[in-house]
């Protein structure tokens, strides 16, 4: 044998005993015994496939692993001998994998560290371990990225997901009342080194996230096996490579959307459809005995969707974008009343919508006794508010109405936005009238991009496009980057869904009014934003019991969207981003992201409120918001269920502007 093949023979030995040892696979089961507590036993292969204990026990362990280049298939099928109560858990130690230097992922759910979030909700300032139910996340899966190499490792579960059970505790060991499909999945440190851990059912450790900033004890689910009954088990183990956590983020959400391959949802509404039952929202919720006229979405009660006098501009309220929406529609479909409606919601604004310094009214509390007014402002409301009414003149300019008054006032706001805004593009989340920084962080900097853009696009002044641009730069430097989205939403301060959202949807925005190379980079922005976004949204359907609403009435999660680390329900927030998907789609010929565009446009739709499957709200077109969809509530009802109380103003608008997806080009009149 000469030199040369002997040396490579070596090597090849080597490489395959260096890759044998990457990981370190430990087995273990648990077996209930009602009424005592759960015996925990270590399991080895016994050179068949066999997985033993160290005693005898009641069950019959068959492991089969299918090894290929990147993907490691894990089959383990439980037989019982006699009657069982068990949770089976694999571990995976990844040997090369530091855990202090590793980064996590948990689609919808937990993101690098989720040191966003704080100690009251799932993060590193707990634990630095952490195993969760399955229907938690957007995609069962769990990712671990070693920021040194650039190595990770996933691991998703393979089934039909179509059974769930309802328990009598939520914290401790607790048995089935029948059969569940949800394991667990997650991370762990085991010596210092990181680790995939996953098994089935779930158990939910070291802590169990039940409702907003409450931590419970961990649960462990207990499944009963009869005798001679078998379970059988199939994940997934990937390894693979990426230049950083963001393309990690990217190679993830791709594998997950093609493991799964969700499909539309069948729904029997067209576009037109939808939006005349919506209608019904603005002609009952309509409050006309103010100083300010609005639509009452705000912190109403689902059993009777009465007005609550709250008035909100933004955020949930979305009031000024109901109002253009309402005009719209009347006036293309001869429904006078709305066209008042419209008219006087804002001509109220005009005239008693605003402080002395010129900023919006964003949130006016008319139940209080001094027809209370919130004086901490936030960018998020009053950019929302602008790109409101900028929609709206530009419709009426379309209509040879001209409102000057109106583009005063926008002026006045925007040369406020002026002084609001940092060196570095960013602007302070929260703020006074007289601008006082009350809220120094720029998470929610990208709901400036939109309105500061079309200002350049309505009112041709250069000096909103460059504060624009400034927003995108600072955008890509701190947020895109670092892939650190975070505190866009108003009612929590973590990382969430409407960060990513509003990121990629400012780099759309700004695409529309640059060319050449400045525009591509704009495009390339937006899709690395996208990605993120698209990691909160199901890829899959998360089962229900059998007196859960939800599953009652067949509710499908696929294309709905988690919220964020803090809030752990599924909305319909989407706005313009299946819009920019679709854009995406032709600007970077990813097929992937117009199907699953037409995956959220038709699953977003299933629980439209409207005569004969009303889905437990009390009026037609009010669509809900708080989805409860995992063992988390608002304060109410949990899962399969709604929290008592939502906000119809921003659903109702987010579905909207889905069901127009020609807004955002028709405003920049491109074609």
């Amino acid at each position: 044998m000469n030199n040369k093949l002997l040396l490579a023979l070596t090597f090849v030995f080597f490489y395959s005993v260096a890759n044998a040892q990457q990981t370190v696979v430990e087995n273990s089961i648990s077996l209930k015994t009602p009424g005592n507590p759960a015996k925990t036993y270590e399991l080895k292969d016994d050179g068949t496939g066999i997985l033993m204990a160290n005693q005898r026990i009641p069950i019959t362990i068959a492991q089969k692993r299918t090894e290929g280049a990147e993907n490691t298939k894990v089959e383990i099928t439980i037989t019982a001998q006699e009657k069982v109560y068990f949770n089976f858990e694999e571990v995976v130690k990844i040997n090369a994998f530091t855990h202090n230097d590793c980064e996590f992922y948990m689609p919808g759910f937990w993101y690098h560290k989720n040191l966003r979030s704080p100690k009251e909700a799932p993060s590193f300032a707990t634990s630095d371990s952490w195993q969760v139910r399955e229907d938690r996340l957007s995609t069962p899966l769990t990712g671990i990225f070693d920021n040194k190499t650039g190595q990770y490792y996933t691991v998703i579960r393979i089934d039909q997901f179509k059974n769930e059970s309802l328990t009598t505790h939520n914290q401790g060991e607790v048995i089935f009342s029948g059969k569940t499909s949800l394991g667990f999945t997650g991370f762990r440190n085991v010596d210092g080194n990181a680790a995939l851990v996953f098994g089935f059912p779930y158990h939910e450790a070291p802590k169990t996230y039940i409702r907003k900033l409450k931590l419970n004890p961990s649960v462990q689910a207990f499944e009963k096996l009869e005798k001679n009954e078998s379970k059988t088990l199939v994940w997934e183990i990937r390894k693979g490579r990426a230049t950083d956590y963001s393309a990690f983020i990217a190679q993830a959400w791709t594998y997950s959307y093609d493991t799964y391959q969700p499909k539309a949802v069948s729904v029997s509404y067209t576009n037109a459809e939808a939006k005349k039952t919506l209608s019904n929202f603005f002609t009952e919720s309509y409050v006309g005995d103010q100083d300010l006229k609005y639509f009452s979405g705000v912190h109403l009660r689902t059993d009777d969707c009465k007005s609550t006098g709250v008035a909100e501009l933004g955020f949930v309220g979305r009031v000024l974008l109901n109002a253009y929406n309402a005009l719209e529609y009347g006036e293309q479909n001869n429904v006078p009343d709305l066209v008042q409606k419209a008219n006087a919601i804002y001509d109220s604004y005009l005239s008693q919508g605003f402080t002395n310094n010129g900023f919006f009214r964003e949130f006016v509390d008319y139940k209080s006794k001094n027809k209370k007014a919130e004086e901490v402002l936030s960018i998020r409301r009053q950019s929302e508010a602008v790109f409101a009414v900028l929609n709206y003149l530009a419709y009426e300019k379309k209509k040879g109405r001209k409102h000057t008054e109106w583009e005063a006032k926008i002026k006045q706001v925007l040369a406020n936005f002026t002084k609001l805004q940092n060196a570095d593009g960013s602007f302070p989340r929260k703020f006074d009238d007289q601008l006082k920084i009350i809220d120094a962080s720029g998470g929610s900097t990208p709901s400036a991009t939109l309105p500061l853009t079309m200002a350049y696009g309505y009112f041709k002044h250069k000096s909103y496009l460059s504060e624009a641009k400034k927003t995108a730069v600072y955008l890509e430097k701190e947020i895109i980057s670092k892939s650190d989205y975070f505190s866009s939403t108003l009612d929590a301060n973590c990382e969430d869904k409407e960060a990513s959202l509003y990121a990629s949807t400012a780099m759309y925005y700004l695409a529309m009014v640059t060319t050449g190379n400045e525009r591509d980079h704009y495009v390339d922005q937006s899709q690395k934003a996208a990605y993120f976004c698209l990691s909160w949204y199901y890829t899959w359907d998360v089962p229900f019991a059998q007196g859960q609403m939800l599953g009652d009435v067949n509710f499908k999660s696929r294309g709905w969207g988690n919220v964020s680390v803090e809030n752990n329900h599924i909305d319909v927030f989407i706005f313009e981003f299946a819009t920019v998907l679709d854009w995406l789609a032709k600007e970077k010929s990813n097929a992937r992201f117009a199907d699953f565009a037409a995956v959220i446009k038709s699953s977003m739709l299933q629980l439209m409120p409207d005569t004969g499957h009303m889905y437990d709200i009390a009026k037609i077109g009010y669509y809900p918001e708080v989805v409860q969809h995992t063992n988390w509530d608002y304060g109410k009802n949990g899962k399969g269920f709604y929290n008592d109380i939502f906000a119809p103003g921003w659903t109702v608008a987010s579905l909207w502007q889905m069901l127009s997806p020609t807004r955002v080009s028709d405003f920049f009149n491109k074609k």
